[in-house]
C-alpha cells in the first residue's frame, strides 16, 4: 500500500510539473525575430486570403460587368481552388528538400506576378486563366508558411501564432475588402487587383531581406524520389486523417463563400454602398476575436474549443441562410457571429492539424493538406454554383438554404474528424 502511495505521488508531482511547463512554454513572450516572423507570414496571409476573398464581394459586380452566371463565377472562383490543388500536390514531393525561405520567396513572386495578371482581364476566359496561375503560385503560400511556424513555434505556442497570422483573414476585411471595394466602385474591379499586386511587391521585398533560411529539416531526409516522398507522406495512416480533416473542413467553409455578396445584395437587400461597412464591421470583429481564441487555445483543450465553435456556428448559418429581406443592423449582428464561429474553429484545427506530421514530412504533409484544402474549395464553390439559381441579374438567389445544410451536415462530421486528430496527438505526446 505504502508503495502504492509513493508511486501514485511520484506520477502526480510528474504530472503537475508537466503541465506547469505547458503553462510555461505557452505564456513564454516571443523574441524579436519570431515576432518579425510572425508579422512577415501575417502579412502574406494578408494578400493571399485578400486576393481569393476579394472575388466573394465583387461577385456582384463581376456578375454584371462582364454578364457571368452563378454557373460560371463558380468556376472562376474553383479556377484558382482546383490550380492550386494541383500546384500543392506537385509541390509535396520536393517540398522538404529546400530552404523554405527561398520556396516562399519563388511561389508568392508567383502569386504576385497571377494577380497582375488579373488585373488586365477583360472577359470571363482570361479571367478564368489568370486566376489559374495566380492559384498555381498562391495555393503553396499557405503550406510553406505552416510548415515555418512548426519549424519555429513549439507546439504551445502555434494557437497564439495562428490566431495572429489568420489576424490577416480579419484584416483583410477590416482594410482589404473595403478598400478593394471601393478602388473597384470607383476605379474598375481590375484595379482591386492592381492593388493587391503591388501590396504584395513590397512585401516579398522585405521577406528577402529579413527572413533568415530555414534549412534544419534538409538533412532529415532519406535519399529517395520526389514521388516516392510524396507517396510515403500520403500512406501514412495518421497523416491521411490530418489530410481528410481538412478536406471536409474546406467543403464546409468554401461552400457559402462565393456567393456571400450576391445573397446579401439581392436577397437580403443590403446595398453596394453598405457592402464595404458590412465587411469592415466583420473584419473589426475578426481582428478581436483571433488573439482571443488562439490565447484559449493554448491554455485550454483544443479540440472542445474547436466543437464549441462549431455548434455555435451550425445554429447562425440556418438563421443567416433563411433570411429574406434583412435590416442592415440584423445583417451586420450575424455576420460577426458567422465570423466569430468560422474563426473560432479556424485557429484550434489548424494548430491541431499541424502537431501531426513528423518535421522530416512537414513540408510535404502540408503541401498535401493545403492541395487537398484547395480541392476541396474547389470542389464547393463549383458545386453551390450549380445549386444556386438566378433567374435575372437582379433577382434574388434561389436554393442558399440548401447550402446552409451542407454546412451543418459537413460540421457535424468535422467535429467526429477533428476528435480523432486530436485523440491521436495525445496518444504520441503521452507515448513520448
Amino acid at each position: 500500500m505504502f508503495l502504492h502511495f509513493c508511486i501514485f505521488n511520484q506520477f502526480k508531482k510528474q504530472d503537475s510539473s508537466y503541465y506547469m511547463e505547458i503553462d510555461k512554454q505557452a505564456n513564454a513572450p516571443f523574441t524579436g525575430y519570431q515576432r518579425l516572423v510572425v508579422f512577415l507570414l501575417a502579412m502574406t496571409q494578408f494578400t493571399v486570403v485578400l486576393d481569393f476573398m476579394v472575388m466573394s464581394p465583387m461577385g456582384d459586380i463581376l456578375m454584371k460587368a462582364i454578364d457571368l452566371k452563378p454557373a460560371q463565377f463558380g468556376v472562376a472562383v474553383s479556377a484558382y481552388a482546383f490550380s492550386a490543388g494541383a500546384s500543392g500536390l506537385l509541390t509535396a514531393g520536393f517540398a522538404d528538400r529546400f530552404d523554405r525561405k527561398k520556396l516562399l520567396l519563388f511561389f508568392y513572386s508567383g502569386f504576385i506576378i497571377g494577380t497582375f495578371l488579373c488585373s488586365f482581364a477583360n472577359d470571363y476566359w482570361t479571367l478564368v486563366a489568370a486566376r489559374i496561375v495566380t492559384g498555381l503560385f498562391g495555393g503553396v503560400i499557405g503550406s510553406i508558411s505552416m510548415a515555418i511556424i512548426t519549424d519555429i513555434f513549439t507546439l504551445q505556442q502555434r494557437g497564439r501564432v495562428m490566431g495572429f497570422v489568420q489576424m490577416g483573414f480579419g484584416a483583410s476585411q477590416v482594410l482589404g475588402i473595403p478598400i478593394g471595394l471601393y478602388i473597384a466602385n470607383n476605379w474598375g474591379w481590375h484595379s482591386a487587383f492592381l492593388w493587391i499586386a503591388v501590396m504584395a511587391l513590397i512585401i516579398v521585398l522585405i521577406i528577402a531581406i529579413k527572413l533568415v533560411p530555414i534549412t534544419a529539416h534538409i538533412g532529415l531526409q532519406k535519399h529517395q524520389s520526389a514521388l516516392g516522398h510524396l507517396w510515403a507522406t500520403f500512406s501514412r495512416k495518421e497523416y491521411r486523417v490530418g489530410f481528410l480533416a481538412t478536406a471536409l473542413l474546406s467543403i464546409g467553409g468554401y461552400m457559402m463563400m462565393p456567393f456571400g455578396s450576391a445573397f446579401a445584395v439581392n436577397n437580403l437587400k443590403v446595398s453596394h454602398e453598405q457592402l464595404p461597412m458590412l465587411f469592415m464591421i466583420s473584419g473589426v470583429a475578426s481582428l478581436i476575436i483571433m488573439p482571443i481564441v488562439g490565447k484559449l487555445s493554448d491554455r485550454y483543450d483544443k479540440f472542445k474549443i474547436f466543437a464549441i465553435a462549431s455548434l455555435w456556428l451550425m445554429i447562425v448559418v440556418l438563421i443567416y441562410t433563411n433570411l429574406g429581406v434583412t435590416p442592415f443592423f440584423l445583417v451586420i449582428v450575424l455576420n460577426i457571429l458567422m465570423m466569430a464561429g468560422i474563426l473560432s474553429r479556424m485557429t484550434p484545427s489548424s494548430a491541431l492539424i499541424t502537431a501531426v506530421p513528423e518535421m522530416k514530412d512537414r513540408g510535404a504533409f502540408m503541401s498535401i493538406s493545403s492541395s487537398l484544402q484547395q480541392l476541396a474549395g474547389g470542389v464547393a464553390a463549383a458545386l453551390a454554383g450549380m445549386i444556386i439559381v438566378q433567374q435575372t441579374k437582379e433577382s434574388p438567389l434561389e436554393h442558399y438554404p440548401t447550402l446552409g445544410i451542407i454546412v451543418v451536415l459537413l460540421s457535424i462530421i468535422g467535429i467526429i474528424m477533428i476528435y480523432r486528430v486530436s485523440n491521436m496527438i495525445k496518444k504520441r505526446r503521452a507515448t513520448a
